[in-house]
């Protein structure tokens, strides 16, 4: 497809607020056994001690919507958006979790990151442990990790706005596949490719940051947890559960030229 520039769209401000505490949580697939939800941006899975007084908790508010005990099974960082899965019971608790520690899940996220990738490919790039403040203080040395992701290159785009060396920047829309679940793996992939991810405060440019907070108002990681392929704990099919993009999302791909309707189909006919 023909890479367009664009610039007249770029000083248009659209605020969209993130959801709130009170919204309910959007309920992607629900049995007797496994719940799995479309987390906003912004909320983090379950409680944390780095910040007590915070009240967006998925696994709060999802154990009052339903009016059920839930179990965690995974969990994705508190910026990234997407499908998430709860189990209501131990047993199938066990059995995703397992799955998820194997890496037998089939993960797709989208992101938006720097410059141009044109060419599918694979990053395997051992990661250091990140420990927990908490959790793992008192742990010892711990070696390297293997590392796996693949990425597939699914629209890109240039705008005619600068953020230092050149009158434009350049941006691509990636499917990344990680085949190993390590600690931000997806960010510090990117970010060790050259090709961080938009809004990324910890590993990602702060000049492409910026230009998207001033002139797109986009102030959040621009990663979303697109698709879960795994085997459903009571009967063993596989069941494939996609995230729809939010407002913002969608928005945002809109005014970069792109049809958001169109993304996943791109994806998962690659895939």
């Amino acid at each position: 497809m023909d890479q367009p520039k664009f610039g007249q769209q770029a000083g248009h401000r659209v605020l969209l607020p993130e959801k709130s505490a009170e919204t309910p949580l959007e309920i992607l697939y629900q049995d007797d056994f496994l719940i799995a939800i479309n987390k906003p941006s912004g909320w983090f899975v379950h409680r944390s001690l780095l910040d007590p007084k915070v009240t967006t908790i998925v696994l709060q508010h999802l154990r009052d919507q339903v009016g059920a005990y839930l179990y965690p099974v995974h969990r994705l960082d508190r910026p990234t958006s997407g499908v998430l899965c709860f189990a209501f019971d131990q047993a199938s608790a066990r059995s995703l979790g397992e799955q998820f520690m194997a890496h037998s899940v089939q993960k797709e996220y989208l992101a938006l990151v720097r410059g141009y990738v044109e060419q599918t490919g694979v990053i395997d790039s051992p990661l250091s442990f990140i420990r927990d403040k908490i959790a793992d203080r008192d742990r010892g040395e711990i070696e390297d990790q293997e590392a796996v992701t693949f990425y597939q290159p699914l629209a890109q785009c240039e705008i005619e706005l600068s953020t230092g060396k050149y009158p434009t920047s350049r941006y691509s829309l990636l499917s990344l596949s990680p085949t190993t679940g390590r600690k931000h793996q997806l960010r510090r992939h990117m970010n060790h490719f050259s090709h961080p991810i938009v809004g990324d405060t910890t590993y990602g440019d702060l000049r492409h940051n910026r230009l998207f907070r001033e002139h797109y108002d986009v102030d959040r990681l621009l990663l979303h947890a697109y698709r879960v392929t795994l085997d459903h704990p009571k009967s063993g099919q596989p069941v494939t559960i996609t995230a729809p993009l939010d407002k913002l999302w969608i928005t945002l791909l809109t005014r970069l030229g792109w049809d958001p309707s169109t993304i996943g189909n791109r994806s998962s006919d690659n895939s």
